[in-house]
């Protein structure tokens, strides 16, 4: 139900902190079902260790007569909505315990062969799952003596989506963070969620990161037909442009980044004089602020959609953080409860809006509704603490001797 009697939370502290849950057979004529509560859905491929497909199961199984001494429990069992069914009952007092895998392991068994799989847990109270948005307007905003008499499941589903990708890139903290190392080739694909960039740092062997800033010295040509002595591109069988390799591209990969700075009033560069950063470069007339950069700087190359670096980064370290739309993973389909208001008042708007013979006034006053509710969403969101910010001002008082 989307509104649950009594408290919303439904997992046991030892679900919550050790990803486990257990069950004690107490039927003499033993028990072959067990029943996951966890926020978690179980993934089950396998119940067999000798076969991949195991592998791919986000838990496992462990037995124990005692509840100190465990084993992984590898008998034949089927799951199907959380229901895990035994084929053969466990005997009268024993213990089963279903352990979600995690990077680090679990209390029970093996650590060492938990896989990379991840209990989305923690934290999860702070969000709303979209579909329980959706469940939640049905409820409360559809049905005989409200705004909505009617309206199809499908389209709350549409407009619901709609919200969530327009919070995302604004609103909503949809920033993701990945971290890369640069290769020779000084280029990495972009994101498979990939909406743009917010920055670009690389990290120093203290774990700080450094700001690398996008350059407007050199671009990434979206087309490189290969022409023919007149300059007139040449086409295939097929009467399309035969693509070449970008110039642009290899001489910015091959450059000097030490000398750039020197290269920028001379058509042909400095490259026979060495004087880069510590040369006479900029001393009358002083360097040009937006070209003072040693961090390295990157472009985005939309014919490749990748990332290009320069060559004084490579083999560094970097961290990207990007917008997603919130879409893209199930685990991202997820809106903070802070801007679950403005999430309904944006659906309800959208409704109204784009349907025929819907009174102006209303449509106005749901339209200003929603902007509000908007507003009070990013501001919430924001995490702005008052402390935090006068730590950071306390420096502005400080004297300076001459």
């Amino acid at each position: 139900m989307p509104f649950p009697n009594g408290g919303l939370i439904t997992e046991t502290n030892r679900q919550y902190y050790e990803g486990a849950q257990g069950f004690q057979v107490d039927n003499a004529l033993g028990q072959d079902t067990f029943v996951a509560t966890f926020n978690t859905d179980l993934v089950f491929y396998s119940y067999d260790p000798g076969v991949e497909e195991y592998e791919l199961n986000n838990f496992k199984l462990y037995g124990s007569f005692d509840g100190i001494t465990y084993y992984e429990y590898i008998d034949p069992y089927t799951v199907v909505n959380n229901v895990i069914t035994l084929d053969t009952p466990l005997p009268d007092e024993e213990i089963l315990v279903i352990q979600l895998k995690t990077v680090t392991g679990g209390n029970y068994g093996d650590k060492d062969a938990y896989g990379n799989t991840v209990e989305q847990n923690y934290g999860g109270y702070a969000y709303i799952t979209l579909n329980d948005v959706i469940n939640n307007f049905m409820v409360a905003y559809v049905g005989v003596g409200k705004l909505i008499g009617d309206v199809k499941r499908t389209d709350v589903i549409f407009h619901a989506k709609r919200a969530l990708q327009e919070f995302s890139y604004d609103t909503l903290k949809s920033v993701k963070i990945q971290e890369l190392s640069v290769p020779n080739s000084l280029s990495i694909p972009l994101p498979q969620d990939y909406v743009n960039y917010v920055k670009l740092s690389f990290v120093d062997k203290l774990g700080i990161t450094h700001r690398i800033l996008p350059t407007s010295l050199t671009n990434n040509p979206t087309e490189v037909p290969i022409q023919d002595s007149f300059g007139i591109p040449i086409q295939d069988s097929f009467d399309d442009n035969i693509e070449g390799t970008p110039i642009i591209e290899n001489r910015w990969a091959t450059a000097n980044s030490g000398q750039i700075a020197a290269n920028l009033d001379y058509p042909y560069g400095w490259q026979n004089y060495d004087w880069g950063y510590g040369g006479f470069y900029g001393r009358q007339y002083g360097v040009d602020p937006q070209y003072a950069n040693m961090n390295g700087t990157f472009t985005i190359n939309d014919r490749e959609n990748k990332i290009n670096f320069s060559s004084n980064l490579v083999g560094l370290v970097i961290t990207l953080e990007y917008i997603s739309d919130g879409l893209a993973y199930d685990l991202d389909s997820r809106i903070p409860k802070m801007a679950e208001e403005a999430a309904y008042a944006y659906i309800l708007h959208a409704i109204i809006s784009t349907r025929a013979n819907q009174p102006e006034y209303l449509v106005n006053r749901l339209h200003k509704d929603k902007s509000a509710k908007l507003r009070n969403a990013k501001i919430r969101l924001s995490n702005i603490k008052l402390e935090e910010i006068t730590q950071i001002m306390r420096g502005k008082s400080k004297w300076i001797k001459h």
